[in-house]
């Protein structure tokens, strides 16, 4: 690298001997064709320069100190490229946009970043993500058997498996409820709860974080007082916005179109005269691959072979009385762009016989790039005939049997060949019909749109003569002269000039094709030499390609040259192209004043063109203008900042006979003062007469009426607009500075794709952009257009060096055009979609972005900084007080949001178990009452009954192990004993063994053996916070406790009493404990909430006996009933039904583990049905599980005879807000088999109260609503209508049990609110629990949680209990059991989970519902904030390759629907999302893994 600081500034290089920049050249061609490494180029590089490198020195001493500055190497700016070189391009868009006045400034522009140089922090990528192979990547290896229950943190087991594990609860992020914050662990550092801050993903988010605290271009005010709506933020006009002021401009006019008299009257009667009469003259010339000279077409051959296909096309296709083509048909005309001859002839054979051509491209694969929307356009011209050559036809793809595929999107096509020997000669006496030229059509040239559309612009007879006649006057053309024409025949230029005012003028027209350009560069400049040619017609690309090949060709003379047409002399970057091709060519005889830029549309045909000059003339001036002044719209000479200045070369003078005028090119037509840059319209005979079937677009393009300020019309003649922008300059000359297509609007202010695409490359793009390959183009995320630039890597790019282009160029385009990039993606090379001359297809590319299917490998997202027009945060109001919101509700007439169950005291039972009061003594009477009546079965995954358990076993059973408690344990009334034991009858006799021996039973669910590292500490942890003295359990398990393995994760050592159930003595009791009151302590519930809590509550006896009963009642339970439980039996309203509830009622529960589903899928459907159970429970996992996994099999449960209309409720058991989507799905996907989609239903239980809510049998159905989404972010509720923008819909969780009171309170002022407002769900009711259970009995925790009352409107002054969670209460119209309305309680979400961001309140599952339905492989999401950012999680299903194109995605539909900025987008595989037993996301483990770094993500993106 010590030569890199001896790198030569752009004018160095010029003073350098000529065959020494030739040398340069080469090896820079070298380096961009990848036919030598960078080392290798570097060491002949600096032996090449070594002789000059002291003069050099001297030249540019300031470059020699610019670089001393750089820390990095590879900061360093590369070699600028000579001149005259740019990598040689597959058709790249590269040469277009050569400046070096705009290299330099984009390199004094990033030299000014660097003091303040920006750390950004690199993405994280998996190093397999773009190497592996796609079927690797999801493809599990044979021989992996997923353990039934494997953890979702350790990234081994979770990356090789695409299932999702089965769901557990993981540790606790070691923080339990009603430890006090004092008490908290110190080794826990505050910033990450617990994560070592010290870890690489901490460090990016803090590098992001500083890069955020950057200013953003318009500060943001602090806050506002929110209001009804959020309001976009609407940019404010800069103040000192340049305005234009000068007069109204003056329509201008061109010289007069000439009238010579031998011109004539339609131009098939030009090719009639000269075919008939100077036969032997050459018309066009063709060459074969290697550039010679192939075959030449006689002007006598060019019209006897169009007759023979006139004549053909007209009376042999059909029959006499049916003929396939009639006068004004549209005929496509396929020809590649190598044979324009076949082309040529076609061309008039079509004009000849009265039909319209249609030329296209040929097809060369099904999908194309735009060959859908060149389908559509040849449907729209009811196009039913092909004509193309023998050879086309050979090379188009076929299917097997041998016929061409049918295009995507095409219509049927019938093909015909035009080659002479398949054509009929026409009889002596028949003659073409000639007539003058008028407006009928002639052909249509087909155009895409910046949308992509392909329309089809329709040129009349006159147009095309006036135009020829136009192009004649303007080009001096005369007979005989020679033309070498570059461009494409098939339209545009290339058609006007070498096809029709060749034959107008009987010129000789030499055809070069692109695949000849592409291996002989140089060709053009030969056969101008060669053949003497007076025109050239060319683009940039064709000038740079041939300074490129330029080996000192002492041989080659361009003298001959009158004019050298520069077509894209439009864009204002040719300028470049044009003064390097003279200053190089000049020796070769180039006359300056032959150079002559012109500008096109396919619209309004040729606008402009600057005539040949007179030798010794002055050339004329340029036009330096700021660019910041064009973003406005309004030409200013560039004063102030000479690195953001546009040099323009004029486009000569409006065409002969023709008017020009500049309007504004948004909105109606209104002129634009003479400072102001507008769209040019042009009004002539000679310009396009309509977009072909488009009526409506036709008008408001062809058939514009300027107006004045005053909005007067200036005259009665159209214009057409020609979708170029562009002024009228001094001496009436026209100057384009950019295209309609290419205008990118932001935020006001007018941006050009191509100013930014030349701005990209020319921050070093050499090393990084494979051959100069960028897209830009803008995508409309919230309410404004987003720039997005997309470039094609090299291969051998590194990722630092392609990180430090990509913030380079954001760096350049922000500097230089003050704008910024919302996304910068890098794509493997050759991937982008390309058109036919091998460019790159923009829209097309656009539209793989939008749809996630681009699959760069690099990407940069930068919604920070482009995203100005975010609403303000909102600030909360000052807080209300309970006297007025009291006033407030009683003067809007609300009602206080209560909502009540049936009252337990009016209901009569004849019931027996009403006398008990503790359920052990329940169980004791059934013994007694009904010995042999069943209350368990439980089910193995085959569906066979493993177990049961009549009420005396189970009598019998807990018995014996209150025993074994008392012998082997010594325990007392009132220890702690902890239950673990698989899911099972085992579990229940152990909960009434304690019972009976007077100890407190927690249930804990029993370590995973595949994943002891990850489960055990939870259990380990739970026994210490509840203190057990013993732990009941199995023999498998108690030699798990006491493994190696468990060493590894816990200590082992200091296990209480462990005492294995599985050999009982057979010993009783002397007598069963019973408890002095019901008060005291029956069981303790512990449980890990979604946001890592570790909570237990204490459930009395008279709470169990409470909640059994209003069970009972609300199911309607009694002992000759049956239901079915598919639950996890530790925690919750799941522990009550699989434990508690049969023994109270009697009924008999068919007890299915859960995890016994993930081996046999229809388990759980065919015991409903086996059984005909009226009543199930299950979990939202276990009906995810067989939504997904049971999706396609619906017809084999039936084959099975599945039938599920015997089931009367399906109640899934929850503590969240009901996910309405899964219970549709579920409902309808199994109402085939007789499933009632008034069956499914869900329930609401919390810590504080396990079953607020349960469907039950009797009452109406669960009802619902759509909420705006916007009003819930304000903590309010907003009814909306279905399918309202943002609505949200919202299902009743169940009807309220019997005995329980709901109150809406709002959490800060403790105070009721009214119907249907947004509050915390507070309740009362008699099995509500009795108070946490913690180490630390802190009393105010306590009281606040269970015992809580409210600060005004409550005269009973009820104790309530505060559930933690957000919802609202709303009187229906239905009728309830009491025969009042009935009261729906609608569960928002919990208060803990929600996020806070910008002032407003989020609930996570609405953001994870909008990212999943956003790219089909998304498995699954998860969101968490980390210090204000927003860190959202996807699952990807599909293969690696897909990673990034979820960033620019997700990233999108947060902005457009939450009004969020994503912060971090973390790829992750399937499964690496820890789910618990109920089915719900642990998005703190989530945080806390993402944190620490043990993801092993496949793709970290950090958002800008």
């Amino acid at each position: 690298m010590a030569e890199r600081g001896l790198e030569p500034s752009p004018a160095a290089v010029a003073a350098l001997p000529a065959e020494v920049r030739a040398q340069l050249a080469e090896l820079e061609l070298e380096l961009s064709e990848g036919d030598i490494t960078q080392k290798g180029y570097e060491k002949k590089r600096s032996k090449l320069l070594s002789p000059y490198i002291p003069q050099i020195q001297g030249i540019d001493s300031t470059v020699q100190k610019d670089h001393k500055n750089q820390s990095t190497p590879s900061a360093a700016p590369t070699s600028t490229p000579s001149k005259y070189h740019r990598g040689r391009s597959g058709g790249a868009r590269d040469e277009r946009y050569r400046s070096d006045i705009h290299t330099e400034a984009v390199q004094a522009a990033l030299a000014k970043h660097k003091e303040q140089k920006m750390a950004l922090p690199m993405p994280t990528k998996r190093r397999s993500t773009f190497v592996q192979s796609p079927a690797d990547a999801c493809t599990p290896p044979e021989n992996f058997s997923a353990p039934p229950d494997v953890t979702t943190t350790t990234s081994s087991s979770s990356s090789s498996s695409s299932i999702r594990p089965a769901n557990i609860d993981l540790p606790p992020s070691g923080i339990v409820k009603g430890m006090h914050k004092g008490s908290n662990r110190s080794s826990l550092m505050d910033t990450a709860d617990g994560v070592p801050v010290n870890s690489r993903v901490s460090t990016k988010i803090q590098q992001l974080l500083n890069t955020l605290k950057r200013p953003k271009r318009p500060p943001l005010k602090e806050y506002f007082v929110d209001d009804s709506e959020e309001i976009v933020e609407v940019p404010q006009p800069d103040p000192n916005q340049p305005k234009p002021e000068g007069r109204q401009m003056t329509p201008v006019k061109g010289e007069p179109l000439g009238v010579i008299c031998n011109w004539p009257p339609a131009l098939e009667s030009a090719l009639q005269r000269w075919g008939t009469t100077q036969a032997k003259c050459p018309c066009l010339t063709a060459l074969d691959v290697t550039g010679k000279p192939v075959y030449t077409l006689t002007y006598g051959k060019l019209w006897s072979r169009s007759l023979k296909l006139a004549y053909t096309l007209l009376n042999k296709l059909g029959t006499k009385n049916e003929p396939v083509l009639k006068s004004g048909d549209r005929v496509a005309l396929v020809y590649p762009n190598n044979d324009p001859v076949m082309f040529m002839v076609a061309f008039y054979g079509c004009l000849l016989a009265e039909v319209i051509p249609v030329p296209i491209e040929v097809p060369l694969t099904r999908k194309d790039a735009g060959g859908q929307q060149i389908g559509f356009l040849l449907g729209s011209c009811g196009v039913t005939l092909a004509l193309t050559s023998e050879v086309c036809l050979k090379g188009l793809p076929k299917t097997q049997n041998g016929e061409i595929v049918q295009f995507k999107g095409w219509p049927r096509l019938k093909w015909v060949v035009t080659d002479s020997k398949y054509l009929s000669k026409s009889p002596k006496d028949w003659q073409p019909h000639i007539s003058p030229a008028s407006i009928e059509p002639a052909y249509i040239e087909y155009k895409t749109s910046k949308e992509g559309s392909v329309m089809g612009v329709t040129v009349s007879r006159i147009a095309m003569l006036s135009h020829c006649q136009a192009l004649s006057q303007a080009c001096n053309y005369s007979e005989g002269e020679t033309i070498v024409n570059v461009l494409d025949i098939k339209k545009d230029a290339g058609l006007w000039h070498g096809i029709f005012a060749n034959v107008m003028n009987k010129m000789h027209t030499v055809s070069v094709p692109y695949s000849v350009m592409k291996t002989c560069p140089l060709s053009w400049v030969q056969r101008v030499h060669t053949h003497k040619a007076k025109v050239a017609l060319v683009k940039c690309r064709d000038l740079h390609w041939a300074m490129m090949a330029h080996r000192d060709q002492r041989d080659v003379s361009l003298s001959s040259l009158r004019m050298l047409i520069v077509t894209d002399g439009a864009n204002p970057w040719s300028v470049s192209s044009c003064d390097a091709f003279l200053s190089l060519f000049q020796s070769h005889g180039l006359k300056p004043e032959s150079i002559c830029p012109c500008a096109t549309s396919p619209e309004a045909m040729t606008v402009a063109i600057r005539r040949p000059g007179v030798p010794g003339a002055p050339l004329p001036g340029r036009a330096i203008l700021s660019m910041n002044g064009l973003s406005y719209g309004v030409i200013r000479v560039n004063t102030e900042d000479k690195n953001s200045a546009l040099t323009v070369q004029d486009v000569g003078h409006v065409m002969p006979g023709g008017m020009m005028c500049i309007v504004k090119p948004d909105g109606p037509p209104h002129l634009c003062k003479t400072d102001e840059i507008g769209e040019i319209c042009v009004s002539s005979r000679t310009g396009g007469m309509m977009y072909f079937g488009l009526a409506g677009v036709t008008k408001n393009t062809f058939e514009v009426i300027p107006t004045n300020a005053a909005g007067s019309p200036i005259g009665e003649v159209p214009f057409v607009r020609s979708g170029l922008l562009g002024f009228v300059g001094p001496g009436s000359l026209v100057f384009v500075v950019g295209k309609m297509d290419g205008l990118q609007i932001v935020s006001g202010r007018r941006h050009n794709a191509d100013d930014i695409v030349a701005t990209g490359l020319a921050v070093e793009s050499i090393k990084t952009v494979y051959r100069g390959r960028i897209a830009v183009f803008s995508v409309s995320v919230f309410y404004d257009e987003r720039i997005v630039v997309v470039a094609e890597q090299r291969p051998d790019a590194s990722e630092e060096d392609s990180f430090q282009w990509m913030s380079r160029v954001l760096q350049a385009i922000d500097s230089i055009h003050q704008v910024g990039v919302y996304c910068l993606a890098l794509v493997p090379a050759n991937t982008l979609p390309k058109t036919p001359l091998g460019g790159i297809h923009i829209s097309q590319t656009k539209q793989h972005f939008l749809e996630g299917s681009l699959h760069p490998c690099n990407i940069l997202m930068c919604p920070h900084t482009c995203v100005t027009n975010l609403p303000k945060p909102r600030q909360k109001q000052p807080v209300v007080g309970p006297a007025s919101v009291m006033v407030g509700n009683l003067v809007a007439g609300k009602r206080i949001a209560q909502a009540a169950g049936r009252d337990l005291g009016q209901i009569e039972e004849n019931d027996l178990v009403r006398k008990h009061q503790f359920l052990a003594e329940v169980l004791q009477w059934r013994a007694q009452a009904t010995p042999d009546h069943i209350l368990f079965l439980l089910l193995n995954a085959k569906g066979t009954t493993v177990c049961t358990a009549s009420c005396l076993q189970l009598h019998k059973r807990a018995e014996r192990i209150a025993g074994i408690l008392y012998d082997k344990g010594h325990l007392n009334a009132g220890d702690n004993v902890v239950l673990l034991y698989p899911p099972g009858i085992e579990l229940i006799a152990a909960f009434y063994g304690c019972l009976y021996a007077g100890c407190i039973p927690v249930t804990v669910r029993p370590p995973h053996a595949q994943n002891l590292t990850a489960t055990l500490p939870t259990v380990r942890m739970i026994v210490d916070v509840s203190k057990a003295a013993c732990i009941l359990t199995t023999q498998t398990l108690m030699r798990l406790l006491k493994s190696r393995e468990a060493a590894a994760a816990v200590d082992v050592k200091t296990w209480p009493t462990i005492i294995d159930t599985d050999d009982l003595p057979r010993k009783r009791l002397p007598q069963l404990y019973k408890p002095p009151t019901p008060e005291m302590l029956a069981y303790l519930d512990f449980s890990v909430s979604t946001t890592g809590m570790l909570t237990g509550v204490k459930m009395s006896h008279s709470a169990v006996n409470a909640l059994c009963r209003a069970i009972k009642l609300q199911c309607e339970l009694y002992s000759s009933r049956q239901i079915a439980i598919c639950l996890d039996p530790y925690c919750g309203l799941g522990f009550a039904l699989w434990c508690l509830c049969s023994v109270y009622s009697g009924h008999q529960s068919v007890l299915i583990p859960p995890m016994e589903l993930e081996n046999n899928l229809f388990l759980w459907l065919s015991t409903v049905n086996q059984y005909k159970i009226r009543d199930t429970f299950c979990s939202y996992s276990v009906m995810e599980l067989c939504t997904k996994g049971l999706g396609n099999q619906v017809e084999v449960l039936k084959a099975r005879g599945i039938n599920l209309s015997c089931v009367r409720t399906c109640v899934v058991v929850a503590e969240e807000r009901p996910r309405v989507t899964l219970q549709h799905s579920f409902s309808k996907l199994f109402k085939d088999i007789g499933l009632s989609p008034r069956a499914v239903s869900t329930t609401f239980g919390s810590r504080v109260n396990v079953a607020i809510c349960l469907q039950g049998t009797s009452g109406p159905d669960p009802t619902t609503v759509y909420v705006d989404l916007k009003s819930l972010r304000h903590d309010r509720v907003r009814l909306v209508e279905r399918g309202a923008p943002q609505s949200l819909l919202l299902s009743e969780s169940g009807k309220i049990l019997p005995g329980v009171k709901v109150v809406i309170v709002n959490p800060e002022t403790k105070g009721p609110v009214g119907d249907s407002h947004l509050g915390e769900v507070w309740v009362n009711s008699p099995h509500t629990a009795s108070g946490y259970y913690t180490i630390y009995d802190n009393e105010t925790l306590q009281a606040d949680h269970f015992n809580t009352r409210l600060s005004f409107g409550d005269a009973a002054q009820t104790l309530w209990a505060r559930t933690g969670y957000l919802g609202f209460v709303r009187r229906t119209e239905l009728t309830a059991a009491t025969g009042e309305r009935h009261d729906a309680l609608y569960v928002v979400g919990a208060l803990d989970e929600t996020l806070e961001l910008r002032g407003l309140r989020y609930h996570p599952t609405d953001i994870e519902t909008s990212v999943s339905r956003t790219h089909r492989s998304i498995a699954e999401c998860a969101v968490f904030t980390w210090t204000n950012l927003l860190v959202v999680v996807v699952e990807l299903c599909g293969c690696e390759q897909e990673a990034l194109d979820l960033v620019p995605l997700v990233t999108n539909v947060v902005l457009e629907e939450h009004y969020l900025i994503v912060g971090v987008v973390v790829v992750v595989d399937p499964g690496v999302i820890p789910i618990n037993s109920r089915g719900e996301k642990q998005r703190m483990h989530l945080r806390d893994s993402f944190l620490a770094d043990q993801l092993d993500p496949i793709y970290v993106a950090y958002n800008m």
